[in-house]
C-alpha cells in the first residue's frame, strides 16, 4: 500500500512539474541567454537585480513585417531570444533588473505560445542597417506573450542612413500580446506597432516620446487599447490597412501631428477618449474606406503648431462621413475651428461645443460642474451603472 501510494505521489509530482516547470534563479554573474536556452517549457526565471547584456546576433528572416511583399528577406539582429517554448521571466526589480540588448530585436519571441515577461527594464537597442527590419525593444512573431510592468526605454539609437528607429513593442505574424502597465518611453520609432494578423490588448500604459505612432495598427492586425496615455509622437493612435481598433479611455495629447487617425479600409471604435492639444488635428477619418464610431470623446485645444499633416481642427473629415457614427462628443476650442470638411456637428446627436471643465490641464478629470457628466450616449454606462460621462472617466472601461 505504501509503495503504491509513493508511486502515485511521484507520478503526481512529475505531472505537476511538467505542467508548471521549475523555478530558476538568475544572478548578474550568470549568462541570461544560456539560462533561457537551458530552461524547459513552462519554467520560471527569476532574474535578480543587476545589469544583463546580450551580444548582437545577426540573422536573416524570410518574412518582412511591414514590407509590401511579405516574403522578403530581411537582415536584422536579435539580443535575447526565446524560441519554440514558453517561459515566465520575472525581474526582481522593475528599475533594478536591466536588460541591455545591443540589438535591433531586443528581446525576440518566436513560436513562443504562452510566455510572460514582467517587472524589469529593456533598453540599449542598436538600430539595424536595413529599413525593413522591424526593430523594437520587444519583437514577437507567431507568439503569445504577456508583457507586464516593464520599462521599455531609451532604445533611441539611430543611423543616418535609415529613416526608422527602434520601437517599443512590435507584434507580428499572428502574435497575441497583452501589454499591461508598461512605460514605453524615449524609443526611436512607434511605441507599439502591430502587423500581419497580430493582435494586442494594451492597458494602463504610458507611451511617450518617440517618432511614428504611439500605437500603430496596420495590415490586418487588431487592437484593444484602454486607459493609456500617449504623447510625444508624430501621431497618437493610428489604424491603417484593414486593421480593427477599439480605443477607449485613452489620453492622447501633445503629439506633433494628429491625435487619432483611421485610414485605408480600417475600422475604429473611438470612445471616451480625451484628444487634447495635438499639433494639428484631433481626430481624422482619412480615406473613403475607413469607418467606425466616434462617441463620448472630448476633443479640445488641438492645432498648436503650423500645418504639417492635417489642418488645425478638432475633427477633419478626409473620408466618407456617412461611414462614421459621430455622437455625444465635446469638440471645443480648436485652433482653426472644430470641424473641417464636414458640417458643424454641434447640437446634433448629442454633440456639444463647450468648455468641458477639466480639473486641471494634466489630469483631465471633470469638475462637478462639467457639462460632460452623464452626458454620453445612453447605450453606454459608467461602472456604477449611471449614464456614461463624456471623456476619460466615463464608460465601462474607465478607472
Amino acid at each position: 500500500m505504501v509503495i503504491k501510494y509513493s508511486i502515485y505521489l511521484i507520478t503526481f509530482l512529475f505531472l505537476i512539474s511538467s505542467i508548471y516547470g521549475k523555478t530558476i534563479h538568475v544572478k548578474p554573474s550568470d549568462n541570461l541567454q544560456k539560462e533561457i536556452n537551458n530552461s524547459q517549457n513552462n519554467d520560471t526565471l527569476i532574474i535578480s537585480k543587476g545589469t544583463y547584456k546580450s551580444k548582437r546576433n545577426l540573422f536573416t528572416e524570410p518574412l518582412c513585417g511591414n514590407c509590401q511583399n511579405h516574403q522578403t528577406n530581411v537582415e536584422a539582429s536579435y539580443g535575447f531570444i526565446l524560441k519554440d517554448k514558453s517561459l515566465v521571466i520575472i525581474g526582481q526589480s522593475r528599475t533594478g533588473t536591466i536588460l541591455i540588448t545591443n540589438s535591433g530585436y531586443g528581446f525576440y519571441f518566436e513560436n513562443s505560445f504562452d510566455s510572460k515577461i514582467m517587472n524589469l527594464t529593456i533598453t540599449g537597442g542598436k538600430r539595424d542597417a536595413s529599413d525593413d527590419a522591424t526593430d523594437a525593444g520587444i519583437v514577437a512573431r507567431k507568439s503569445k506573450v504577456e508583457i507586464n510592468n516593464l520599462d521599455i526605454i531609451n532604445n533611441d539609437d539611430r543611423l543616418d542612413s535609415v529613416v526608422v528607429g527602434i520601437g517599443g513593442v512590435f507584434g507580428r505574424e499572428q502574435s497575441e500580446l497583452k501589454i499591461i502597465n508598461c512605460n514605453i518611453i524615449n524609443n526611436g520609432w512607434d511605441g507599439v506597432a502591430l502587423y500581419r494578423g497580430a493582435s494586442a490588448v494594451i492597458t494602463d500604459c504610458l507611451i511617450k516620446d518617440g517618432r511614428g505612432a504611439g500605437i500603430g495598427v496596420t495590415w490586418d492586425a487588431t487592437c484593444n487599447a484602454y486607459r493609456n496615455e500617449i504623447r510625444g509622437f508624430w501621431k497618437g493612435i493610428g489604424a491603417f490597412g484593414t486593421s480593427w481598433v477599439v480605443a477607449r479611455n485613452n489620453l492622447v495629447h501633445e503629439n506633433l501631428g494628429w491625435g487619432i487617425i483611421a485610414t485605408g479600409h480600417s475600422f475604429m471604435d473611438i470612445t471616451n477618449n480625451v484628444v487634447n492639444h495635438n499639433g494639428n488635428c484631433g481626430v481624422a477619418p482619412w480615406g473613403t474606406g475607413s469607418k467606425g464610431r466616434i462617441m463620448n470623446n472630448i476633443i479640445t485645444d488641438n492645432g498648436w503648431r503650423e500645418y504639417w499633416v492635417c489642418p488645425c481642427y478638432g475633427v477633419w473629415n478626409y473620408g466618407d462621413w456617412s461611414k462614421w457614427d459621430f455622437r455625444h462628443n465635446i469638440v471645443w476650442n480648436n485652433k482653426e475651428g472644430d470641424y473641417k470638411d464636414i458640417w458643424d456637428q454641434t447640437d446634433l446627436n448629442g454633440n456639444l461645443s463647450i468648455d468641458p471643465k477639466f480639473t486641471s490641464d494634466s489630469l483631465f478629470n471633470l469638475l462637478i460642474t462639467s457639462p460632460a457628466l452623464n452626458a454620453g450616449d445612453s447605450v453606454t454606462y459608467n461602472v456604477d451603472g449611471s449614464r456614461s460621462h463624456i471623456g476619460l472617466t466615463g464608460g465601462p472601461q474607465a478607472k
